[in-house]
């Protein structure tokens, strides 16, 4: 996942510095060079850096389970900042060439950012709050990566349909019905073992 989204950054440079010969399709189908840039060339390189940082979230925070300062090393927290920074300018960028879909896929990246740094300062996570952060963090980059693939993809079968909000949607609901029930399953399985201990007869002295 690391090297597809580091291919992807390199992807998205390409783009901004040479808008017109890296897509000659869309410029073929009277895409202005304005918008190739701004769907091909920041909102990739949004996607990549989402992509990057929900990866690295997942992996830290099953390696850091027990010890959880360890999270806060400099570069996992600027990540995080970068993420969000990569959002608004996605954003903004959206905002200036009236795009919606950019600006409203923004919105993911400002909310990851934000709760891994609530996970990350937080004093003292439950048990389980490793497991759920490194489910969402994982599915989250799986969501990224497969929005990137069905939409810049899909620009190749079908031009018309590749900026459709219904085609964003599809892996972005899948996949969190994903973290919605393996977020269930571990919090189902973690109340089930308190209520066994609780209520188990201590054994014979």
């Amino acid at each position: 996942m690391l090297v597809t989204a580091s291919m992807a950054i390199g992807m998205a440079i390409t783009t901004l510095f040479f808008p017109i010969e890296t897509h000659p399709r869309q410029v073929a189908l009277a895409w202005p060079s304005y918008r190739i840039e701004g769907i091909f060339g920041w909102m990739m390189l949004y996607l990549a850096i989402l992509t990057i940082h929900l990866v690295w979230h997942g992996v830290v925070a099953i390696r850091n389970k027990k010890n959880h300062p360890a999270n806060r090393h400099w570069a996992n927290v600027a990540l995080n900042v970068l993420t969000i920074v990569a959002a608004l300018y996605c954003a903004y960028r959206g905002w200036l060439i009236d795009e919606g879909l950019m600006e409203a896929f923004s919105l993911v990246g400002v909310a990851s950012g934000l709760t891994n740094l609530w996970f990350i300062y937080r004093a003292e996570p439950s048990r389980i709050m490793y497991q759920l952060e490194h489910v969402k963090a994982i599915v989250g980059s799986g969501i990224s990566v497969y929005t990137a693939f069905m939409a810049f993809g899909f620009v190749r079968l079908n031009p018309g349909h590749a900026l459709n909000p219904k085609m964003w949607a599809i892996p972005l609901a899948v996949g969190l019905v994903i973290i919605i029930y393996h977020q269930m399953r571990i919090r189902l399985t973690y109340w089930r073992s308190r209520a066994a201990l609780a209520t188990a007869k201590p054994g014979p002295a």
